[in-house]
């Protein structure tokens, strides 16, 4: 037994190191040049980017969202369950609908969060450990100016050559989105010592804390239904 622990113990300390070097590679990618804000007291995102835990958690933690639900965009009502979802085969992506005042933080704003630490935009559907199409990179657009934001947006990173490979960012045309069972809502709050969260979705949280400390909040703003 103590030697299991010990090994248990060392192959903790190398996922907490290897946490710390990813939350260190992490930066702040340039705001965009194309961006409005609105004079609405809200507006909605939908973006996938991987493992729809960490993504939640990061917006949750995002002064001016006042909502952030994990769920399914890109296929049908149907098959918008997890277990379907999962094998890769319904066209979803797992995806976070974040709802936001844009007189607070801008669309763009949101985007710019969304690229330098919510997610690796140039990984094809993958992200980390977690592979398949369900969990692709992908901005679901709610309108023609959120398309004209997005699409600028990438194309004015990659011709900074921001990232060392080109973004695979999809932007997608609207779609409906279906929110995730009960049990994936507040995910990495609720389960702060599960192993993927502290390795995976932690650093995240961190990330945007000390890399946008202006629009980070302490307290994450949960989800308390869901429909």
């Amino acid at each position: 037994m103590p030697v299991i622990r010990a090994l248990g113990l060392a192959l903790f300390g190398l996922l907490m190191a290897a946490a710390a070097q990813a939350q260190e590679k992490m930066m702040v990618v340039p705001a965009p040049v194309v961006d409005d804000r609105r004079n609405a007291d809200s507006e909605t995102a939908v973006l996938a980017g991987g493992c729809f835990w960490g993504v939640q958690a990061v917006f949750q933690h995002v002064n001016g969202v006042s909502r952030a639900v994990s769920g399914y965009a890109g296929g049908s009502k149907a098959n918008a369950v997890y277990e379907l979802v999962g094998s890769g085969n319904t066209g979803h992506a797992e995806s976070v609908e974040v709802t936001f005042d844009p007189r607070v933080i801008s669309y763009g704003q949101i985007l710019q969060i969304f690229f330098s630490v919510a997610h690796n935009p140039t990984e094809l559907n993958r992200q980390g450990p977690d592979v398949g199409p369900q969990y692709r990179s992908a901005i679901f657009v709610t309108d023609a100016a959120q398309r004209r934001i997005s699409e600028a947006y990438i194309a004015q990173l990659d011709k900074a050559g921001i990232f060392r490979k080109k973004i695979a960012t999809q932007v997608n045309d609207p779609m409906p989105f279906y929110a995730a069972e009960a049990y994936h809502q507040n995910y990495a709050t609720l389960h702060p010592t599960d192993l993927y969260i502290r390795y995976h979705d932690l650093p995240k949280i961190e990330g945007l804390k000390r890399l946008f400390p202006s629009v980070a909040r302490a307290a994450p703003v949960l989800v308390s239904t869901v429909k």
